[in-house]
């Protein structure tokens, strides 16, 4: 089964998309499978981490910054090279386990949705294979 749903995004931001991705796979019906959750996006991505602290997210995205930060020397006429080379470090996509009924994460895990260049509006897919 696919669903998809859009999102409005800030300029820079990780947004909790787990509750979309529970109501995906219980919709679907499946009880056992997999759950891909897919960005379409060549500045956002998906990633899972920690989602009981929100000083996680702030690292993560300090982090990244410091990492990939904006340069002088970039050539890439959109000014968003930045941002291309975070997407690609998080990646496009997550692959979560379904058992009965439900994606499994740990107690501390979150899905979230990884905006390096809006503000946008975003589409994200959700895949579910039943086995």
């Amino acid at each position: 089964m696919l669903s998809s749903f859009t999102l409005r995004t800030e300029k820079e931001g990780f947004y909790d998309i787990t509750p979309a991705v529970k109501e995906a796979v219980g919709k679907s019906g499946t009880q056992a499978g997999l759950c891909v959750v897919y960005c379409p996006h060549t500045t956002a991505g998906i990633t899972i981490n920690e989602n009981a602290d929100q000083d996680v997210v702030r690292d993560l995205l300090y982090g990244l910054g410091k990492a990939f930060p904006d340069r002088a020397g970039f050539r890439h006429s959109e000014g968003n090279s930045a941002a291309h080379l975070k997407a690609s470090c998080i990646g496009s996509s997550v692959t979560l386990l379904v058992e009965k009924g439900t994606p499994l994460l740990g107690p501390w895990q979150g899905v979230y949705f990884c905006e390096f260049d809006g503000p946008r509006e975003r589409q994200c897919r959700i895949m579910i294979v039943g086995c």
